[in-house]
Parts: C-alpha cells; structure tokens; sequence
C-alpha cells in the first residue's frame, strides 16, 4: 500500500490544476516503479530458486551431488537477501532426488555457513576463499558419514575426494556464470571461459531433470536440445558443437544409459550452427537431422521415435523463443553481429558524452574569456581626464589647502574661478612644463597664496599617476592576453567536440563493405577502422601482417581505396610492430593534391655561427603547410632567442587549431609580457593548403615576399609593424592563388635590403629572381643568397635568410585500378 504524500502549500501560492496533476503523476510514477521493483525482485528470487532445486536435485556417477553446495556458497557471496529461500530450495529438490540425501546436503550446508559465519567474524570472508570452504565443507561432511556407516574403505575415501574437488571446480564454474545467467556481469562480453562456465552450469541444472519424464519423452533431453539450438543460433558451429559436448559429457555422467548423448549433442550441434544463416528454421533442421542420424545408427525403432519427437519439441520452443532474448544473448557473445553493433553503440554513447563534455569545458572557457575581456576594457579617454583632474585637486587640496587660511574663500567663495585655475594647473604639469617663480602666470598669484606648492604636489601625483597607468595598462594587457587566449582555447575545444561527433558516426558497414573487397583480392586484413569518411579528409587504418619488402599498401591498398571512394588515397604513416607476427598498423588518407619542396640558405652578421633570423618549414597536420621566417631585432643570441620564440609558439598555436589572427595576436601579446626591454621580430609565414593550393599571407613588419611564375615576378607586401611593439597590431592576411610550378620566395630584411637606400629595392630584387634560370628550390635559395654576397664584394651586412618553396601537382606513385564486383562506398551524412 503506498502512502498518500502530504502535500504543503506556500503562503500566497494557489494550488493549481498543473500542480495537481504533477503531483498525481509523481504518486503513479513511485507506485509503479516501487511495484515493478518488487516484481524484478520475486521473478529473480523465484529463478534463483527453481536453480537451486534443480541443483540439489543433481546427483552423478549415482552418488555425487557436489552442485549444491557450490551454488549455495556462491549465491551467499553474490545475493546475500536470497540466500534463505535458495536454502530451502536446495534441501527440496535434495529430498526429491533419485538418491535422496538431504541431511547430508543440509549437513553441507550448515558447515559452510558456520565456517563463512566465522571468517566474518575475522573480516575475512572473501569469495576467494569460497572454492577451499566448500571443499573442506564437503571433506569433513563426506567423511564423517563414511565413518559412521562403517563403510570405510579405499573406495569410499577416493569418491570423497572426487566429490569434494568437484564442489571446489563447481565453485569456481559458478562464480563465473551466475552473474552471466541473472544479467548482472559489468562487461559486455564474454571471454571463452566465461562461456564455457556459462555452459556447464545449464549442463548441471539440466542434470537435476534427469528421470522426469513427459509422455515417454526426457525432459533433460527437450531441455539439452533447446539450449543448443539457441548457441548454435547465436555462435554458429564452434559455440553449437562446444555446448553439445559439454552438455552430453555432464548429462552421461548423470545417467550412465545416455553415454550417447554426448556424441548425438555434439553432431547436432555442428550441423545445426553450420546452417545459422538460414535462421531458426534452417538451425532447427540442423539439429533434428543430427540427432537423427545418429539415433538411427546407435538406437531402436523406439529410441529414434523418441529422438526424433524430443527434437521436435525443442525446435518448437526454438521458434517460440522471442528475438530479444536472442539479441540479449547475442550481444554477450564475441564475434556476433549484434555484439558488434552494441560496441558500436557503446562507443558512441562514450563519444557523444565526451563531445558533449567537451563542449561544456568550451562554453566555461568562452564565459571565462567575455569576463576577462569586459574587466581588461580600459577607460575612455573623457573619463580618463575626469579621473585625473578628480585625483589631481582632491591630492592638491588635501596636501596644500587644509593648512591655508583661505581654504573656504577659494572653495567656497570663489568655486568656480578656484577650479578653472587648478584645471589650467594640471594641463601645465600634463604637458611637462617646469614652471619657475618668475614665470608662474599672474592670474595663478593673484588667486592662490601658494601656487608653487600646489605645482608641486600636482607634479609628484602626475608622477606617481603616470607609473600607475602604467602598471595598469600591464595588467590590462594580460588580462587581454588571458582573455585571448581563453577564447582561443574555446574555439579549439569546440571544433574538437564537432570532430569527435563526427567520428561517432555508425561506420561498420563501410568498414565490411572494404573488409570484403581487400579480402577478395586475396588480402588477410586483421582489422579495419574507418576514423573518417568525409569527401577530401578521409582516414582509415588497417592491420595486417604484411612483411616489409613486398609494399602492397602502397602499391594494391591505396589503390583500390582510391577506386571505391572517387578519390585518391594514399599511405599516411605505417608502423610496425617490434615483436614479429603481430598486426602492423597503416593509416590511409586523402592524397594531398600538391607538394611541396623547399630550400633554405643563410648567413650570419659578420660570419658569426649564431644567426638572428630562424625558419621552420612544416607540415601542420590539418592539410596546410607552413612556411614562416622570422627576424629578431638585432643580431646574436637575443635576437635569435625572440625570432625563434616567436616561431615556436605560432607553430604550436596554429599546430592547435586555433585561428590564424588570434594566434599572430598572441605571440604578440607574449613578445610584450615576457620583458620590459624593447624586443620585437618580424614573423612572416605563408600558409599553403595541400588540397588546394590556396595560400594566406601573415605578414606583420616583414619584408616583401615574391612568387616566381614562369618569367613573372609578383610581390607579396604587407605595411604593418613588427610583433612586440604595440598592444593592437594590424593583421593582414592576404590570401593568393597559387598554380602548379610557382616557386614562392621569402626573405629577411638582409636579402631585401642589399642594394641600399639609393636603389628600387623591390625592382632590383625581381631582376634578380627573373635571371634565376633554376626550378630547384635550393637551388633558387643559394643562388640568391650568393648574388647578395657578391653584391657587398664579400662582405656580410647583416644575418641574412632565404626560404623557397616550390607548389607542384602530386602525382600518385601508383594509379586507381578497378576490381569486378567491387562497388563504391556509400558516404554517412556529416554532422554540422
């Protein structure tokens, strides 16, 4: 009876229809979860029961019955509540048996609860220690009734020490399948031995059926044929033939006239999983022409009829079975459909929760960054004035007025006059002017008795205001630069969570679909992960156990990856295990569309070894190439310490994700912090698509860059200053075209600025490209360089660096071929 809750109402607050009807359906909802638990709970407890008759029941080799102390032992470890009725139950089916013993099973049972009791009592009862009780239990039961039946003999001891290691092996058995046959094991999947566990268990507590009889018919047989039509459904052959064997050895040993049952089961459950692919109908006729073959060969007339309609029987229930519990079952069974499918749907619900946490971190990151961004917003320029000229005349009363004896005349009296005169003050001590006795305006004697006071307390506060505007403008510049930051880490964030979205999309099938088509070729695959299918980014990886020397990644692989999914594909990476036999792993990727070949020359000022300029020419990852030059300001080990830190940290920030302009804003924003000297570089970086060949231009105090196309020379400029000068910077990106064959050429100010003032640096330097007659991008680099040196007759201005990069078509090493039968892949929708 579930009580009827009170229900409280506020001052002031209505009781309205939808609290009503929130309230009743809060009641419905509790009543029918509490009765639904209830139910769960008698339908395990009524289980739970009917297993324990069943096992007490067992009885094999027609005197051992180590099943039901083993049961009783594990059931106290894994359903303590039960443990009472599965007593009970256990002591009924002993009292019912062939060879009723149920004293000695109570006895059994009792001993085991007292030596559990008292390791208890000690804090030691642990269900590793259940397979020893159980078998000490049995031991001392065993051999306490052989001493006083007065049957002492060899014999009798051995058969106490075959049951009492049986009970220890039941035990073990047991505590593997009892979670597995009440639903209640964490892992979805089973290992081989937790089937096998699984399958002697149903073995045994088919054995407590033996002697029951439906019309003529066996019921241990109905139920040994019926679980092995549902494994042979599930497993196909190996699963159907491994229950027939363990299930006709435990069923033989049961009763000694059903010898053949172990060989009649294992037959038919071979043939009955050979045939899973035609479904139950196809597993059913497996099974009943297994069982009958060999019921004619090792039996009579009556003996096959009886075969034949306990078969019948089984495959009835087969049929009756619902396919949720065939699904259930399936998806505890590796290598099954359904057991993929829930790995699948298990991985991603693991993937959408992560990308949803993802997100949630991006948000707090997104809220963080408007936070520091509206704290680190400075003042406007009028309340600026305002606040200065407030701080000026309350310092310059406070310090000068409060003594003078004409304080209430000039702010009281003469308000108006007193503040104009001050405010004419404070934009003298703003300007900087050093104002002496003779030269302090009239109007400033006539009005104030201590002008020169009051000018001077006014120039130590404009001292002391100036150095804390300017800390000040440094926290504000941090908290700017944290606020960045905050943001761009929010924007990498989010485009990682759309990324792990998108890899959460149901790929099995085109993983199979490919399975099947490198498998036709003749290839053994061992593994097959599609990580992304979408049009001009696709990654897959494949294991296999290929050797090193033959390349059929490269040379079949790609190849056909390029036929079946209209574009082409190539080797990404290959790694190879360091233990020999295992899988190799190769992952495949969109072929980039052009590459890229580059070529670097340098000097230092002077012929020093240590250059102020630095490059990098890399790969990000995303299907972009970077190619960045940097000038520290200087020469030496200070300036290439800030060329290269400006480097680093670009790569890394664009290596991320993160947008171009914010990161070029944050190496500034670091060049700034990290010292209070004057430090700045130039950073120059070009940024090529590989897909494309689209190229964005970053350009911050550079010099020009040029690409060279055929005989044309086209400049690439930028005006803005270096990075480390100024909070707010000006970032340009220009975003350029380019074709197959251009040759892009980038320099540091030691280049470009060779021929001097007097010269039109940008003509000399495209003369001096054109009569470049290389395509070889090294070549190009120390031909330029060299003309430089020959231009100063030797000698060397300045560090000097030239980066170069050719853009060619890619050109695939092996080409697409097509394979008869093979169809092309059909791509999943991609998530927005």
């Amino acid at each position: 009876m579930v009580d009827k809750p009170k229900v409280v109402m506020f001052p002031g607050v209505q009781k309205t229809s939808f609290v009503q009807s929130t309230l009743r359906k809060g009641m419905e909802r509790t009543g029918l979860l509490r009765i639904a638990g209830m139910l769960a709970s008698r339908k395990w407890t009524f289980a739970l029961m009917a297993v324990g008759f069943l096992l007490g029941r067992a009885v094999i080799l027609e005197s051992l019955t180590p099943f039901a102390v083993a049961y009783f032992t594990v059931i106290f470890f894994l359903r303590r509540d039960l443990l009472l009725p599965v007593a009970a139950a256990i002591v009924a089916g002993s009292w019912l048996a062939i060879s009723p013993e149920p004293m000695w099973i109570a006895m059994e049972l009792a001993v085991v609860y007292l030596l559990l009791r008292g390791l208890e009592a000690y804090e030691r009862a642990e269900l590793s220690y259940a397979p020893l009780l159980v078998f000490l239990a049995t031991m001392l039961v065993r051999l306490f009734g052989v001493v006083t039946t007065d049957t002492l003999n060899w014999y009798e001891l051995m058969m106490v020490g075959v049951e009492a290691s049986l009970a220890f092996v039941l035990t073990l058995v047991f505590v593997q399948a009892i979670p597995v046959l009440t639903l209640t094991k964490k892992s979805s999947a089973l290992k081989n031995e937790e089937i096998i566990c699984l399958m002697i268990m149903l073995a045994s507590i088919m054995t407590g059926a033996v002697g029951w009889t439906i019309y003529g018919l066996s019921v241990e047989h109905i139920m040994s044929r019926f679980m092995l039509l549902l494994f042979a459904l599930v497993g196909g052959a190996p699963l159907g033939a491994s229950v027939g064997v363990v299930a006709g050895l435990i069923l033989s040993l049961a009763d000694t006239n059903a010898i053949v049952q172990m060989s009649l089961l294992a037959f038919a459950g071979l043939l009955a999983g050979l045939l899973r692919e035609g479904g139950k109908m196809a597993v059913a006729f497996g099974m009943l022409l297994g069982s009958s073959i060999l019921s004619i060969y090792v039996g009579n007339q009556a003996d096959v009829l009886a075969s034949t309609w306990e078969s019948v029987i089984a495959a009835t229930m087969l049929m009756l079975t619902p396919k949720s519990i065939i699904r259930i079952i399936s998806k505890y069974v590796p290598g099954t459909q359904e057991h993929v499918k829930s790995q699948h749907e298990y991985a991603r619900r693991v993937r959408d929760v992560t990308a949803q946490r993802v997100n949630q971190f991006s948000e707090v990151f997104r809220q963080l960054s408007r936070s520091f961004g509206q704290i680190g917003q400075e003042a406007t320029e009028k309340e600026r004035r305002e606040e200065a000229a407030g701080h000026f005349m309350n310092a310059a009363a406070e310090r000068t007025c409060n003594a003078c004896h004409k304080r209430e005349l000039c702010w009281e009296g003469r308000f108006y006059d007193t503040y104009k005169m001050m405010t004419s003050m404070m934009t003298a001590v703003e300007e900087g002017r050093r104002l002496g006795p003779k030269e302090v305006p009239r109007e400033w004697s006539v009005h104030c008795v201590k002008p020169h006071q009051v000018l001077s307390v006014m120039q130590q506060q404009h001292e002391l205001y100036q150095h804390d505007r300017h800390w000040r403008k440094q926290l504000n510049d941090s908290r700017q630069l944290v606020a960045e930051q905050l943001s761009g880490v929010s924007q990498v964030m989010e485009d990682l969570a759309r990324e792990i979205q998108r890899e959460g999309q149901q790929l099995h099938l085109q993983e199979e679909q490919i399975r099947e088509a490198l498998e036709g070729l003749g290839l053994s695959i061992q593994g097959i992960e599609i990580i992304n299918l979408e049009e001009g980014n696709v990654e897959i990886e494949v294991y296999h156990t290929f050797g090193r020397g033959y390349d059929e990644c490269r040379k079949i692989i790609a190849p056909l990856l390029s036929d079946i999914l209209g574009e082409p594909i190539a080797v990404m990476s290959e790694t190879y295990p360091e233990k020999k036999g295992s899988a190799a792993l190769v992952v495949f990727g969109t072929a980039k569309a052009y590459e890229i070949e580059t070529g670097v020359a340098g000097l230092a000022k002077g012929g020093d070894l240590l250059s102020g300029d630095s490059f990098s020419t890399v790969e990000l990852g995303n299907g972009k190439f970077a190619v960045a030059i940097s000038d520290g300001m200087g020469n030496g080990e200070r300036a290439k310490q800030e060329s290269s830190t400006a480097l680093t940290i670009l790569q890394q920030l664009l290596q991320s994700g993160m947008d171009e302009k914010l990161a070029i804003k944050s190496v500034n924003s670091v060049l700034l912090l990290r010292s209070s000297d004057e430090i700045f570089a130039t950073v120059d970086v070009a940024l090529i698509d590989m897909y494309s060949a689209k190229t964005t231009f970053m350009k911050i105090g550079s010099t020009p860059s040029f690409i060279k196309r055929g005989n044309e020379v086209i400049p690439i400029t930028a005006n803005n200053l270096p990075v480390g000068i100024l909070q707010d910077i000006d970032i340009d990106l220009i975003r350029v075209q380019l074709q197959p064959g251009d040759t892009l050429i980038m320099m540091t100010d030691g280049i470009y600025d060779a021929p001097g003032h007097a010269v039109n640096k940008e003509m000399w330097m495209k003369r001096v490209i054109q009569e470049i007659r290389s395509d070889d991008p090294q070549e190009i680099a120390d031909g330029l360089l060299e003309t430089v040196v020959r231009y100063h007759k030797g000698d060397i201005v300045d560090d000097m660096t030239v980066v170069v990069a050719r853009v060619d078509k890619h050109q695939p090493e092996w080409a697409t071929f097509r394979w008869p039968g093979v169809t092309k892949v059909e791509r999943p929708r991609t998530v927005s």
